[in-house]
């Protein structure tokens, strides 16, 4: 027991290597910006001056979206998702798996889930105990449930998904913005000094290897943040698009996409004025999405048809079913109740 809790100990610990690492970058950088070009290398006050405003700003939204990343733990699903007393005392004392897809396919008639594993079994986890929601995946380094789960980022030493994936993209462009204002305000110092127009001092070192370093990072990050903008515009994530999420009718990569603008609006929000602000206005609870073509269950029809999901506080997660009633508007739906026929809800398709 002993040795298992320190080890575990361990690796958490080793887990911030890398967050240590880019902080290690990011202070050099400010010493090397600040100190050795601003201070000692620029000879004019006001391109001096004005070089520091816009180094800062970009550095402080950076800085800011990086550690609402991190420090914003990720959402798991709600009470609702686990199985009830009886039901739960049946599934663990049960071993055929048929029977126990049994159980769980009568507790899911009552939840707003849709998708299924690739056998089309109803998707629980055995370590947390839940039933998932859709969009929802095990992280075996955090040990949880992590609603809308993107990936695990190393670089931030935690799971980036419905709570906190819009903070990263927003590290991401300000990351990019940041290394694109070092390599355009330090370019022509980097050229001087390398043509020796400058002489010598201890600040060449700096400058030169800070407009390489910049320039890598700038390229790297630059892809992976129109890679994730990508991602946005089809309303998927990263394991949704490598695996398509897999409905009653099969897989199908575009079956939460609702359009460019809902799908935008589903991470960032439908307020412009928090789009580019670290602080969270992403749409719904993360526990439940509306797709393009949901086919509901007549006992399912009042709770995912009549109840409208909404914002949640920032750290908070709501248990209410996610079908806001701004973005998320029914274009063409039909609503048909007779004798347990199924109802079909159209979503608006793609353009």
């Amino acid at each position: 027991m002993a040795p298992s809790h320190a080890l575990r100990c361990c690796k958490r610990a080793l887990n911030w290597i890398p967050v240590l690492f880019i902080n290690l970058v990011v202070g050099w950088s400010y010493y090397a910006y600040v100190v050795e070009l601003c201070v000692y290398t620029i000879p004019n006050n006001a391109e001096r001056i004005s070089y520091l405003v816009i180094f800062h700003i970009s550095l402080i939204m950076f800085i800011w979206s990086y550690w609402k990343t991190i420090w914003f733990r990720p959402a798991s699903p709600s009470k609702m998702f686990g199985l009830p007393r009886a039901e739960k005392e049946l599934f663990e004392r049960e071993e055929r798996a048929e029977v126990q897809q049994e159980v769980l396919k009568k507790v899911v008639r009552n939840l707003p889930v849709y998708t299924r594993t690739a056998g089309g079994a109803v998707r629980y986890c055995d370590p947390c105990q839940v039933i998932k929601p859709d969009r929802c995946h095990h992280c075996s380094t955090c040990e949880i449930c992590v609603l809308k789960m993107d990936h695990h980022c190393p670089w931030v030493n935690n799971c980036v998904g419905f709570s906190n994936y819009k903070f990263f993209i927003l590290f991401l462009g300000y990351a990019s913005l940041y290394c694109a204002v070092l390599c355009a305000t330090v370019v022509q110092y980097f050229i001087k000094f390398w043509t020796n127009e400058l002489a010598d001092t201890p600040a060449k070192f700096h400058i030169l290897f800070l407009f390489f370093v910049a320039a890598l990072f700038f390229i790297s990050i630059l892809s992976l943040l129109g890679y994730h903008l990508w991602l946005v515009g089809k309303n998927r994530t990263t394991i949704e698009a490598f695996r398509a999420p897999v409905f009653s009718n099969g897989p199908d990569k575009n079956g939460f996409s609702l359009g460019f603008s809902r799908n935008m609006a589903e991470v960032f929000g439908d307020q412009a004025k928090y789009w580019f602000v670290p602080v969270f206005s992403s749409l719904g609870d993360g526990q439940s999405f509306l797709t393009r073509l949901i086919h509901v269950d007549p006992e399912q029809t009042n709770s995912v048809l009549q109840q409208n999901g909404k914002s949640t506080a920032e750290g908070e997660t709501d248990t209410s079913v996610l079908s806001n009633s701004i973005q998320h508007t029914v274009d063409n739906s039909k609503g048909k109740i007779d004798g347990g026929q199924t109802v079909s809800v159209t979503m608006e398709s793609e353009p």
